[in-house]
């Protein structure tokens, strides 16, 4: 049997909970999120996150699958490597990526994570 759990795409997280300052490489970056499904069990959940301007370093420990609403963000890889993406985009951060999250203009975007 199938759950159908709709994310609503209007959902507007509040952007009021700030990086830690020792993350923080560029900006005062703040994010937020409204989760749509958490099951602790299967360690899976989704839902519409956002953030402010801003870069931060992440370290993934779980694997996220990202779709752009709205607004611009860049990843860049510890490797070198980066990517820039915009509304409509989806892309997945692995599990033990490490790098930088630049949130180039406020942005809004749908998440599913699996740990």
């Amino acid at each position: 049997m199938v759950a159908t759990l709709p994310v609503d795409t209007s959902l507007r997280p509040q952007t009021d909970e700030a990086i830690a300052p020792e993350k923080v490489v560029a900006g005062a970056p703040a994010t937020g999120f409204v989760a749509v499904h958490d099951d602790e069990t299967t360690g899976f959940y989704s839902g519409v996150w956002a953030s402010s301007v801003g870069a931060w370093r992440i370290a993934y420990e779980e694997s996220e699958l990202c779709v752009i609403l709205e607004g611009r963000v860049r990843l860049a890889n510890d490797d070198g490597s980066s990517a820039e993406y915009g509304p409509g985009a989806a892309f997945v951060i692995p599990r033990g990526f490490t790098g930088v999250w630049e949130t180039i203009e406020p942005c809004r975007k749908i998440y599913a994570i699996a740990t």
